[in-house]
């Protein structure tokens, strides 16, 4: 068994106790793996000793330490996958009008009435918002824009 896989099956048996890995691996995938099983922190072999008892009463503390290296890819991940985009910007007025009434909970047919437009183009303009947005849903399109 790894030990990846040992946090995995431990950790909700016993979710009081904190997990730091100490490997001799930097690779996203391992990491990534170990941070989902359960692991609060990660730290690497090549640490000097006195990071790695600092790293230890860190994780007593609540922390999550991480090795400078393991931190930015974790980092880098976070900004590839999550960029931000201010809905105000990026949005056209209409776009804006059919979000809010999506918010109030009308149907593409019921939001088309209200602005005196077909509903294909409604669906038009909610599939150029979720292209805006970068979703794929009513829902992350609503939360993104600040409107849930």
């Amino acid at each position: 068994m790894t030990g990846i896989d040992f946090i995995a099956q431990l950790k909700p048996l016993r979710p009081e106790i904190q997990f730091m890995v100490l490997s001799v691996y930097d690779d996203a995938d391992r990491v990534f793996k170990a941070l989902k099983a359960g692991a609060s922190g990660y730290i690497l072999k090549n640490t000097p000793a006195a990071k790695l008892i600092e790293s230890l009463q860190d994780l007593k503390n609540g922390g999550s330490p991480m090795s400078g290296q393991i931190a930015r890819k974790v980092v880098n991940v976070f900004q590839e996958e999550y960029q931000y985009i201010d809905p105000q910007i990026d949005l056209s007025i209409r776009e804006k009008e059919v979000l809010e009434w999506l918010s109030k909970g009308y149907s593409y047919k019921e939001i088309s009435i209200k602005l005196f437009i077909s509903v294909e183009t409604v669906r038009t303009h909610i599939r150029n918002i979720y292209e805006k947005l970068h979703v794929h849903n009513r829902g992350e399109a609503l939360r993104k824009a600040g409107l849930r």
